[in-house]
């Protein structure tokens, strides 16, 4: 007399369904990092060739030894925002010339970029063309 039922439960484990799941969340994680954006700040950059603008722009200038100037009159960091405020009558035409000299740090242009950005000021980074 035979008991045993004829059907026989195999022990082992199916890895296939894991790895469909795996791949799917890979899948997912990679769509999804490219579709995140960072914070960047919108800069009209110069162009390579000299081309001049025929509409007045405002002019800050930082020298390497950190002296700040809104069109040549000296001004400190705290006071550029609002210096800016006062002086852009139309902030969708009017322009704004950032000059670097070539040794100061990035984080002082970037917080006269930030400042742009946040007013929504157009500002261009002058460079100098090369020789």
């Amino acid at each position: 007399m035979n008991l045993r039922g004829r059907n026989k439960v195999d022990p082992s484990f199916n890895m296939s369904s894991m790895t469909d799941f795996v791949f799917l969340l890979l899948i997912f994680f990679i769509l999804a990092s490219t579709l995140v954006t960072t914070n960047a700040l919108d800069m009209i950059l110069p162009k390579s060739e000299a081309a001049s603008n025929s509409q007045p722009a405002l002019s800050i200038n930082i020298t390497q030894d950190l002296a700040y100037s809104i069109d040549d009159e000296a001004t400190s960091p705290e006071f550029i925002e609002s210096i800016l405020r006062n002086k852009i009558t139309d902030p969708e035409n009017d322009i704004i010339i950032l000059r670097a000299a070539e040794g100061v740090g990035i984080e002082k242009v970037v917080e006269v970029l930030d400042i742009a950005y946040r007013n929504k000021y157009k500002i261009v980074l002058a460079t100098e063309q090369p020789k």
